[in-house]
């Protein structure tokens, strides 16, 4: 797994084309709860005026990031909405986030 500072090196090199569009797929898969911090902080950084599509299971990291979030359950499209509507969406909780 790539640490936080190999992927900051990718993510630099990515930007260095000035995409209009950033794809991440698992960007904080293995890093620590601080790593992870630090990570969505570089990436909402680096993604503002940019369209961002990130697939990504933690949940606070899509929370922290997303102003869409599309829930897919067994490959279809759950439910798509902001993410307060997310987390307290019946479907979504019962597939994923369980209750508090």
């Amino acid at each position: 797994s790539l640490g936080i500072k190999s992927r900051t090196t990718a993510s630099a090199i990515t930007l260095s084309t000035d995409p209009e569009l950033i794809l991440l797929d698992e960007p904080t898969a293995g890093m620590t709860r601080e790593e992870t911090t630090q990570a969505i902080r570089m990436i909402d950084r680096v993604t503002a005026g940019r369209t961002l599509v990130i697939i990504e299971h933690d949940m606070d990291v899509v929370f922290s990031l997303a102003d869409t979030v599309s829930v897919l359950h067994y490959g279809k499209i759950l439910v798509s909405d902001v993410p307060d509507r997310i987390r307290s969406d019946q479907r979504v909780k019962d597939a994923y986030l369980g209750e508090e």
